[in-house]
């Protein structure tokens, strides 16, 4: 069911592609929204499901779509915009799949809110004191969106990152 709008989606590419056009590609602003519409909603069910499975989690939601537990509390400062963040994380998908882990591929840095990771990443982070760990639901319009990461993370993934904010520094 998940895949359903992705599939439509890849099959309107390929049968645009197919055929040669003259002029704009006929698809409107209502069936964009449409196909949206039906992608958030099926993406929000998936993740619905995800949270009943952990009924003792309390999650917060923003306005984004940004879900994001802390689970345990740092002694730190809250994170400072421009400043370097130094992570140990897992992600995995809504499976429970691990695909990335810090164990693996050694602690991680970047800067908060001016570098290139995940958009709800660092929406995540600006919540954080260093020494928390938290876990954050990543809708895929604050992941990897229409491609993936071109790596393991599909396309239209939602991911579930669990982050341990382990220092900051200017």
């Amino acid at each position: 069911m998940k895949y359903t709008s992705f599939f439509l989606l890849l099959i309107l590419f390929f049968a645009c592609e197919s055929k040669p056009t003259k002029g704009p590609v006929n698809w409107t602003k209502d069936q964009s929204i449409i196909l949206n519409t039906e992608w958030s909603e099926e993406e929000e069910y998936f993740i619905q499901q995800y949270l009943k499975r952990r009924p003792n989690w309390d999650v917060s939601e923003t306005g984004t779509g940004l879900r994001y537990m802390i689970y345990r509390q740092g002694d730190g400062d809250s994170a400072v915009r421009g400043w370097y963040a130094k992570v140990d994380y897992k992600i995995s998908l809504l499976t429970d799949v691990v695909l990335y882990s810090s164990k693996e591929t050694g602690t991680s840095s970047f800067k908060i809110d001016q570098s290139d990771v995940e958009s709800g990443l660092q929406e995540g982070i600006k919540r954080m004191r260093t020494g928390d760990k938290a876990i954050f639901i990543i809708p895929s319009h604050l992941a990897h969106g229409l491609v993936g990461d071109m790596n393991k993370i599909p396309p239209l993934e939602t991911i579930v990152m669990d982050i341990h904010f382990i220092s900051q520094s200017k």
